[in-house]
């Protein structure tokens, strides 16, 4: 159930080779019948340092005992950006590995009670917590109702790559598709090399290829990315087109977790599309409320898990 480092290795490499043409790594473009969209194989090795030979058995897929000098080169060799650098560096540190046999389904991640606080201390702007498989583990009450066409399919955790890829209300909630599924998809493939043997994430990959074409033809492409900061846009079901900052601040204290909050700047068309979605948020958790004290519970237990009103006190019995 793990990730097959010897071809995410060699997939890596051969796709990164393919990007650098000869001109761009300023080298003469002899021959004029090249067989390869990009780099041959000594022209790499050339650029490294490195012998022909050396070159092509890390591109096999053998990164065992290879030095950190060796990775910097080649990674100068082949420009990687600093996504790429890193994703490079996780690939050598789980070839060199000697943790043994993949590890088993992991317990559930659980987001802390203090975590939760400062969500809840949010009130003007959304925010969420998740890990690295893009599940969202826990959120405030306007990260809940941004989110809340996500939400709406009942299965728990709540998941970003399912839900963009499988359902068919992604492709209103996010006007820019194609931003959102490279962006996905390279989030996910970052997360498999830092830790391929994540049995979760596996699983999540093995079922979005088999039931999305799209995201099987992107995965193939091995793109990775760092998402820290940056604009996202969304089209929201109740107040219409956002467009809000973000900023993705991973957790020290909580190996995997990251919290992501959204902001707009002020005056903006998306501040006041904020206020509003807290209003309507407002009004459909009251009207939540009232539904249940009726007993129809419209938006079911599930739902209401992410609900900061719906928390057990002091963090008991909360799930992730």
């Amino acid at each position: 159930m793990s990730v097959d480092n010897r071809s995410e290795v060699r997939q890596f490499l051969v796709t990164r080779r393919a990007k650098i043409t000869p001109d761009r790594a300023g080298l003469p473009a002899y021959g004029g019948n090249r067989r390869v969209p990009g780099l041959r194989r000594e022209e790499v090795a050339l650029l490294a340092g490195v012998s022909v030979e050396y070159y092509a058995r890390l591109e096999r897929g053998n990164l065992g005992g290879v030095s950190e000098n060796v990775l910097d080169a080649l990674a100068r060799a082949l420009q990687l950006d600093d996504a790429e650098r890193e994703h490079l560096f996780d690939l050598a540190r789980a070839a060199n590995s000697t943790s043994g046999p993949p590890r088993r389904r992991r317990a559930r991640q659980v987001v802390r009670p203090g975590l939760r606080h400062i969500l809840d201390g949010m009130t003007e702007t959304p925010a969420f917590i998740r890990n690295g498989r893009l599940d969202i583990l826990a959120t405030n009450r306007l990260g809940h109702a941004l989110y809340r066409p996500v939400f709406a399919n009942p299965v728990r955790p709540a998941n970003l790559a399912r839900f963009r890829f499988l359902d068919p209300a992604a492709a209103e909630f996010y006007p820019e598709g194609d931003d959102s599924a490279n962006t996905t998809v390279a989030l996910l493939r970052t997360e498999a090399g830092r830790d391929p043997h994540n049995r979760e994430l596996t699983d999540l990959v093995g079922e979005l290829c088999t039931r999305s074409a799209e995201f099987r033809t992107l995965w193939a492409a091995h793109n990775v990315r760092l998402h820290h900061t940056g604009v996202k846009r969304f089209h929201h079901p109740a107040v219409g087109d956002l467009e809000l900052g973000f900023e993705a601040m991973p957790l020290p204290a909580d190996p995997g977790l990251t919290m992501t909050v959204y902001t707009a700047e002020p005056g903006s068309a998306a501040q006041d599309g904020l206020k509003l979605l807290a209003s309507w948020a407002a009004t459909v958790d009251q009207a939540d409320q009232t539904d249940q004290v009726g007993g129809t519970d419209q938006v079911g237990g599930t739902d209401q898990i992410d609900q900061p009103e719906n928390r057990p006190p002091h963090g008991r019995g909360q799930r992730a």
